[in-house]
């Protein structure tokens, strides 16, 4: 093989393997499904699309954030954390959202003990 060939070749793996490395980067931390999903709902945190990419809408307050398009959903995913702290209780066997007078807004049934242990790692409760 030349020296030609080979440098093309090592460019193009070079690329492939920082192009990989920056997508894992931008992916979001894993989450148990069907209990965030649930949790989701009561979130004020919502993104709306846009034609310069994704915006995060506090739906409480009306801010907007517009992180770029690699941070958007680690940003979600911090704000999201900062709410659980102040808003989820786990009780026995259920994920009690409260509201912002600490009223009992819905209990969520936790079902496997890989949700608790997410709800624990993920919104630090």
């Amino acid at each position: 093989m030349s020296v030609k060939k080979g440098l093309i070749f090592g460019l193009l793996f070079g690329f492939l393997v920082l192009g990989i490395l920056s997508m894992q980067r931008a992916m979001p931390q894993d989450k148990e499904e069907r209990i965030y999903k649930a949790i989701k709902v009561y979130s004020p945190y919502k993104l709306e699309k846009r034609i310069g990419g994704l915006t995060i809408i506090n739906s409480q307050t009306g801010i907007k954030e517009k992180p770029s398009a690699a941070e958007v959903l680690h940003r979600l995913d911090e704000l999201n954390k900062e709410w659980g702290k102040n808003h989820i209780v786990i009780k026995d066997n259920d994920a009690i959202i409260l509201g912002d007078n600490n009223q009992t807004v819905v209990k969520i049934f936790i079902e496997t003990e890989k949700e608790r242990t997410f709800l624990k790692n993920f919104y630090g409760i």
